[in-house]
């Protein structure tokens, strides 16, 4: 081996190799004569034991369960004919019932959320358990409701002093006691309730291992914790984590079966399909569901049956919401935009082009705000106090948002109201559509963003179920109103100036909409956070309605992505995976400078391989290995020479049973993975079954940017590189992942420990 050797400036290394790309291409296949043992129907029924924390054998679960098929199919008969239609009906059944599930608790948390909301406020007169907008059912536009009751009226309370002290206490009170509560139940009972679960789901779906994150206590903590946490009034939303829940049911229902429960494979299909109904149920946003899970969680590549899947969830989904009609309209729309026309004027595009900058610079501002202090929160006392750090925040929080009145109610409320244009028939929503406020206006909606955006940054990374969704679009809702309200107030007064030539010449027309303006704000804040692309904008239109404005969405999305991308590619869900240190290989390209594999591969010397020499080794060695090294898996050597490689998991699973017997009888078993050594020798234990099946072996001069593209597109653990049948080095998925993500200044700032 040469020294003089360049290693990848990012990717530290004690030993480097030669930069040699000559036939760097060819692989080194399996011949005949090779000692790798074929293909067999016995180590496909073996179920490996994947233990948490680390990640599944993608080809073995998908030949397992094409083998499974192909029994399936040899059956004849009546019975074989039953056993396929019910192995087709109970995947079908599970996608039905995780699609209910997710609309009526969709559905229950909208309602549950309203109600604990506005009992911060008030209560109706004659029924407690009545939110607002129950309550003042059968009101007309523009009537006042008198049968809601703010607590100081309820409790017959005069003096205006008094009142507002009341009002005030009340409202900080019980948005304490929602928010402690929360954090109280998922620091004590379901530790993964906390958070999005949108990084861990992507995670998770890409082979990552992580069973407690989808227990029943999670899934009950984390519907219960959201709703108190959303009602509490702090920054955060319940999309996200309805992906999170979703997810849950379909995992508690696919143990009902088998097929789900022994293979890892088509369980993660399964789960893809509930995310996308999540995000479904979340926005009241069938197709952009779909074109989420073909985007943000990558999950589609595996072939269409998976997209056909996601399908069906997420529009039986949206119907049980539809049907249940938890806000009481009829429609799936959330914030229907009221369009006074649907033309819009070419000198819009000045002002929504410089939205869309400002949601891409904001964007990327609270990625890393939010980032920063998520490693100062583990970094100080607070990561051991996170209950009191709640109730801190929540009563700072609740606070400064009873000051400013656009803070003060839910962002759902708010985001609604933004959206829609003035009309005279409606009631004027603080002071809006008031002519001769403009200015004020524009300073309250532009204190409201820059306040949401510290208190998101903030309260997204504490011990509370919190999605980003919901906040992101209101401080961009209001950043658009804001810059709506200006163009229309500079239209009024320079009605004949040029730039207007294009508006009506009747100066009571309308000709700017501020509401939609808010709709542009939102998509260029919520863009410059996630990323997203096709899917928000698909989102955006069904959540508004506004389907005659695709193409200034489209454009905002587009200039809002481009300016936050400046400043760091990743999303904030890629962000907070790269903290945690998932086993997630970002999709995205990824393209050398020159550099091969054998610049980031362990070489054969770092590594901790087993040497199966002359009579093999016994199994009490491979024992103290096991015990001793917490590797995933290890390369087998024979005289120098690859025989193959053995996950961790397969080896104990076979190793157990013999090591019982060896402590029974108190022998010595000598064991070897050269399936011919053991024919010779009937007293030596054969373990050739356990090595792995399908083994991609390299040479170490193909190009890093070929390697990277197995990982992602193959889904592999680990690949080999062998010179002459000799092992050279080996480069597992951790590099791949720590290749891709060490330019973060933030990769495992968060992470327990390493996988």
């Amino acid at each position: 081996m040469e020294n003089s050797r360049e290693q990848v400036p990012w990717f530290k290394g004690t030993n480097g190799r030669t930069r040699n790309i000559q036939d760097a291409e060819e692989f080194e296949l399996r011949t005949p004569e090779s000692p790798f043992f074929p293909l067999s129907s016995r180590s496909l029924g073996k179920q490996p034991s994947y233990h948490e924390g680390g990640t599944i054998d993608w080809w073995h679960e998908e030949a397992a369960e094409r083998e499974r098929k192909r029994l399936l199919r040899t059956r004849h008969g009546f019975q074989g004919l039953l056993a396929l239609i019910l192995d087709s009906c109970s995947m079908w059944l599970v996608i039905v019932l995780t699609g209910v599930g997710i609309g009526t608790a969709g559905a229950w948390l909208d309602v549950l959320v309203k109600w604990l909301g506005d009992l911060r406020e008030g209560r109706c007169s004659y029924g407690f358990f009545y939110n607002q907008v129950t309550c003042c059912s059968g009101m007309g536009p523009g009537e006042i409701c008198g049968e809601w009751k703010t607590w100081s009226d309820y409790l017959g309370v005069r003096f205006i002093f008094a009142q507002s002290l009341l009002q005030s206490f009340i409202y900080v009170f019980l948005a304490i006691g929602f928010a402690g509560s929360a954090a109280f139940l998922v620091k004590s009972y379901a530790p993964y309730a906390f958070h999005t679960g949108i990084p861990e789901i992507k995670a998770i779906l890409s082979g990552y291992v992580l069973d407690s994150f989808l227990s029943p206590w999670t899934l009950l903590i984390k519907a219960l914790g959201l709703a108190l946490a959303v009602a509490s009034g702090l920054s955060l939303g319940k999309e996200g984590p309805l992906v999170h829940v979703s997810c849950c049911m379909a995992y508690l229902l696919s143990k009902m079966f088998k097929q789900f429960r022994s293979n890892e494979a088509q369980k993660r299909k399964l789960l893809t399909a509930a995310a996308v109904a999540g995000v479904s149920v979340a926005f009241g946003s069938p197709l952009g569901g779909v074109l989420f899970g073909l985007e943000e969680l990558d999950t589609f590549a595996s072939g269409g049956d998976v997209m056909w899947r996601g399908f069906v969830t997420s529009s039986i989904a949206a119907m049980t919401l539809q049907y249940i009609d938890p806000f009481g309209t009829s429609k799936l729309v959330l914030f229907q935009v009221t369009e006074a026309a649907t033309v819009w004027r070419a000198f819009e595009l000045i002002p929504w082009l410089f939205l869309a900058v400002i949601g891409g610079l904001l964007g990327s501002f609270l990625i890393k705000l939010n980032a920063a202090i998520a490693v100062y929160r583990r970094n100080s006392v607070l990561h051991e106090w996170p209950t009191l750090e709640v109730i801190g925040f929540t009563a700072l929080t609740a606070a400064v948002s009873y000051l400013v009145v656009f803070l003060r109610v839910q962002s759902s409320e708010l985001v609604s109201n933004l959206f829609q244009e003035c009309d005279p028939n409606r009631l004027d929503y603080h002071g809006l559509c008031n002519a001769t406020a403009i200015w004020a206006n524009v300073f309250l909606l532009i204190l409201t963003a820059l306040t949401k955006v510290v208190l998101t940054a903030w309260t997204f990374g504490m011990m509370i179920p919190a999605g980003i969704f919901l906040p992101t679009i209101a401080i961009g809702a209001c950043l658009g109103r804001a810059v709506g309200l200006i163009t229309q107030g500079l239209h009024r007064a320079y009605p004949s100036a040029w730039i207007f030539s294009s508006c009506p010449p009747d100066i009571t027309a309308r000709c700017v909409s501020p509401g939609f303006y808010a709709v542009i704000g939102a998509s260029a804040m919520l863009g410059g956070v996630t990323r997203m692309t096709v899917s928000l904008v698909v989102i955006l239109f069904e959540l508004t309605g506004a389907l005659s404005h695709v193409l200034p969405i489209m454009i905002s999305v587009m200039v809002s992505k481009w300016v936050a991308d400046a400043f760091g590619k990743e999303g904030i869900y890629s962000i907070w995976i790269a903290m945690h240190q998932y086993p997630w290989v970002p999709p995205a390209e990824f393209r050398d400078h020159g550099e091969t594999a054998a610049q980031v591969m362990k070489p054969a010397d770092e590594l901790v391989a087993i040497r199966d020499d002359g009579g093999g080794c016994t199994l009490q060695e491979l024992d103290v290995l096991l015990n001793t090294h917490h590797f995933h898996g290890f390369p087998v050597l024979r005289e120098d020479q690859l025989l193959g490689y053995v996950t961790r998991e397969g080896l104990w699973t076979a190793m157990e049973p013999l090591l019982a017997e060896d402590a029974a009888s108190g022998n010595r078993r000598n064991c070897t993975f050269y399936a011919r050594a053991a024919t010779a020798d009937p007293h030596i234990v054969d373990l050739s079954s356990v090595l792995e099946d399908a083994v991609l072996k390299l040479r170490k001069e193909v190009p890093l940017e070929l390697v990277v593209s197995m990982f992602q597109k193959l889904n592999v653990r680990h690949v080999l590189f062998a010179q002459e049948g000799k092992l050279t080095g080996m480069v597992s998925k951790t590099d791949i992942v720590w290749l891709l993500t060490a330019r973060s200044p933030y990769t495992g700032a968060l992470s327990e420990k390493s996988w």
